[in-house]
């Protein structure tokens, strides 16, 4: 066993960390590669998509690669609409040779020579005349094989992937980053409704029982507490927003713990935003307090802007 070197150190290590990334669907990269044969220039962009949508515009002799270039970028890239463009040029100088066919020039030379001792001509052949005969010379372009392309291509595709993931990682990161601070915000608004929700349930049953008071007062009658407490239990249960309040907080949990998962989160993290938003829009219908009302309007826009986020993670 050969004692590693730096570089296969920190391959040994790279594999048993855990690399936990979030990568946002927007970015660009390009690669370049150049070699005796060809130029190389591959430009990879990508947008947000539901799917992975893959989108190669090449030269027509690259056609052939189209499959392997999409397998390789899938590799990295799960999620996305995204664009490649290949610029692709072979070096003429270097794709073909020059031969002299001299089965034809020495018939045509054996000819020549007849020609002059026929008749007497003391001219003697020249490279001129020789280069002028048609089949003398052959020009053989070479064909070249299909991985002898791929070994120019491949190059200029690896470093596009990479510079693109790179910025898909920094933009995810910072999208990481703003969804923390709306769920931390959340939770402000969650903890204000959590105050007001009892406050606002004890001076309706206050406000309730004066109100029947007043009324019963007038008519000589006497209050029935244990109907108005069976009465203001009921309307308790309809507008109480425990359970509501308690799941947000479950999902909110579940979006940080998602949030460090390194799988392809995307998905995940709209079904959630669906769900957050149907527990808001219960607690808009069960409370008719203003306060109330006024917070999950803030809630919704926060939860909004989250979704719009989530749009563009892989």
């Amino acid at each position: 066993l050969c004692k590693p070197c730096g570089v296969c150190y920190n391959l040994m290590m790279y594999q048993h960390m855990e690399v936990i990334m979030i990568y946002s669907m927007t970015g660009f990269g390009r690669g370049e590669f150049s070699n005796d044969a060809f130029d190389v220039t591959l430009e990879i962009k990508s947008v947000n998509n539901r799917y992975c949508d893959i989108i190669i515009k090449m030269p027509k002799k690259l056609n052939v690669f189209e499959e392997r270039i999409k397998n390789v970028i899938k590799t990295k890239l799960s999620r996305g609409r995204i664009e490649v463009y290949i610029n692709f040029d072979e070096k003429s100088y270097d794709n073909y040779e020059v031969l002299a066919n001299f089965d034809i020039l020495d018939k045509y030379v054996n000819v020549y020579r007849e020609i002059k001792e026929r008749y007497g001509i003391k001219e003697d052949l020249s490279l001129n005349l020789l280069t002028r005969i048609q089949e003398g010379i052959d020009v053989s372009y070479l064909k070249r094989g299909e991985e002898e392309y791929w070994e120019a291509l491949e190059p200029a595709l690896l470093i596009a992937i990479s510079k693109i993931s790179e910025m898909r990682e920094q933009e995810g990161q910072k999208l990481k980053e703003d969804i923390l601070e709306k769920t931390d915000h959340i939770k402000m608004i969650l903890q204000k409704i959590e105050v007001l929700s009892p406050q606002i349930l004890e001076a309706y049953k206050n406000k309730t029982k004066e109100r029947i008071s007043e009324l019963l007062k007038e008519m000589n009658a006497a209050i029935d507490e244990v109907r108005l407490a069976n009465e203001l239990a009921i309307y308790g249960d309809k507008t109480n927003i425990n359970e509501e309040i308690v799941r947000i907080h479950s999902h909110l949990g579940q979006i940080s713990t998602i949030l460090e998962d390194s799988d392809p989160i995307g998905r995940k993290l709209d079904f959630l935003i669906q769900e957050l938003n149907r527990e808001v829009n219960t607690i808009g219908s069960k409370s008719p307090d203003i306060d109330i009302s006024n917070l999950v309007i803030d809630l919704k826009s926060d939860i909004e802007q989250i979704r719009e986020q989530i749009q563009n993670i892989e």
